[in-house]
């Protein structure tokens, strides 16, 4: 039969580079805004872009992930139906 994959999981200093790198990211987003030259309205506006664009971008990843995860499980099924059916099957049993 066959063995169960097993899960890879990322290391914690690649979580604390991911989480470190999106701190960076933001804040430098957060600094240039401020700093630009411009009226309160127009920066409000982008910060809630910048925002919005940010609850997209981890709606989309969840996303993604989880259709990753259902396509992994209905293909391991459909593997476990394939070996039921060959280790039913004697290739020696006369046909009826």
């Amino acid at each position: 039969m066959s063995e169960t994959p097993v899960k890879q999981q990322g290391s914690t200093a690649y979580y604390g580079q991911a989480v470190a790198s999106f701190a960076v990211a933001l804040g430098a987003v957060a600094i240039g805004i401020y700093s630009l030259d411009v009226s309160g309205w127009i920066r409000a506006f982008l910060a809630i872009s910048v925002l919005y664009l940010t609850t997209s971008a981890f709606t989309l990843a969840k996303v993604i992930r989880d259709r990753q995860e259902a396509d992994q499980l209905v293909s391991r099924v459909d593997q476990a139906r394939l070996e039921k059916i060959l280790a039913e099957h004697d290739p020696f049993k006369p046909a009826v």
